[in-house]
């Protein structure tokens, strides 16, 4: 039984990569040529002109598959593709009036090119169908992968100690200095905590949630830094938007690690703007005159890029500018 099933899990990797694998593409489509070539030559004794056909067949396959399909049937425009083929079938039929591609004697000439013309159009479908099927079942497979070693990693780095210590150490003295700003740094480091802990373990949270953790956390980078200042702008409609748990703090930790700087003040400007079904992201911080050993985006960064082509395939993009004084990421992601 187990030999059984190893065997049909090879076969059903050795499919998989023939439909879906680029590096099999020349040979899916060279294997297709051949096909509408062999059963056209079958049919040459009712074909009047078998090249014409030929080239209208492969013309309709790869319009449909590349335009129709992905088009219409992946964003669930069902109807609209019902339209287009109708439209197709239309012309089909008012061109066979006046142009007969089979033999004169053959009565049902229309009808039949109409019904071959479907047949065509629902097997590039189906292969188009069965092949995103295929891609999505991976994805799937790969998203929950990330996903289990991002619990693994988010429960490694939960709490950083040094800054946990900072912030348990600022809050000792500040009860003796100020007790109610004490208070305060309390109440924000628990709200982070619990957002760290319990929050982001959903599959997704309020955009404003999210921007409400950032601001817990500059915040109390500012108690700790005093030469330290942070924005956080908004623009358009935030209310109810949701997006992955922790999508930012990436971005913003690494600019809070790498704008440190004992001789001026440093700074980080956050910007979020919700505009055409689109979320922009911007952050810029200010860096500092000596830049210091191995300041890069490291690991984090790396992670959060994977995690981003396996959430919003080819719907976001990601960008860095470094200047002088400042390093801006921007973010653009589809909703």
């Amino acid at each position: 039984m187990d030999k059984f099933a190893h065997q049909q899990l090879v076969s059903e990797n050795v499919i998989f990569r023939f439909l879906v694998s680029p590096d099999r593409r020349i040979l899916r489509h060279l294997l297709l040529i051949v096909f509408i070539g062999i059963v056209l030559f079958k049919g040459a004794s009712v074909i009047e002109n078998p090249v014409v056909i030929f080239v209208y067949f492969i013309t309709l396959f790869y319009v449909n598959m590349y335009v129709l399909v992905p088009r219409f049937l992946f964003r669930n425009k069902n109807l609209a593709y019902g339209l287009a083929v109708m439209g197709i079938l239309i012309v089909v039929a008012v061109c066979g009036y006046f142009f007969n591609p089979f033999d004169k004697g053959h009565i049902l000439n229309i009808p039949l090119f109409s019904f071959l013309t479907v047949l065509l159009l629902a097997a590039s479908s189906s292969i188009k169908l069965f092949q995103k099927g295929m891609t999505d079942k991976q994805l799937i497979y790969e998203l929950e992968q990330s996903k289990t070693y991002a619990e693994l990693e988010q429960l490694k780095n939960q709490i950083n100690p040094h800054f946990l210590f900072n912030m348990l150490n600022n809050a000792n003295v500040l009860t003796k200095k100020d007790p109610e700003k004490a208070s305060q740094v309390l109440m924000k480091l628990s709200d982070l905590l619990r957002y760290q802990l319990y929050d982001s373990a959903r599959d997704k949270v309020l955009l404003t949630s999210d921007i409400h953790f950032l601001e817990d956390f500059l915040n109390l980078e500012k108690v700790r830094r005093d030469s330290f200042d942070f924005l956080i702008s908004k623009e358009g409609d935030l209310s109810g938007v949701q997006i992955p748990p922790l999508l930012f703090i990436s971005f913003v930790e690494n600019a809070v690690k790498h704008n440190n700087d004992t001789t001026k003040p440093s700074y980080v400007h956050l910007y979020f703007v919700i505009r055409n079904d689109e979320l922009f992201f911007k952050c810029i911080n200010s860096k500092p005159l000596l830049k210091s050993v191995g300041s890069t985006g490291g690991l984090g960064l790396a992670n959060v890029k994977r995690r981003l082509e396996l959430l919003f395939p080819a719907a976001y993009t990601l960008n860095t500018k470094e200047s002088t004084e400042t390093y801006c990421t921007t973010l653009a992601l589809k909703l």
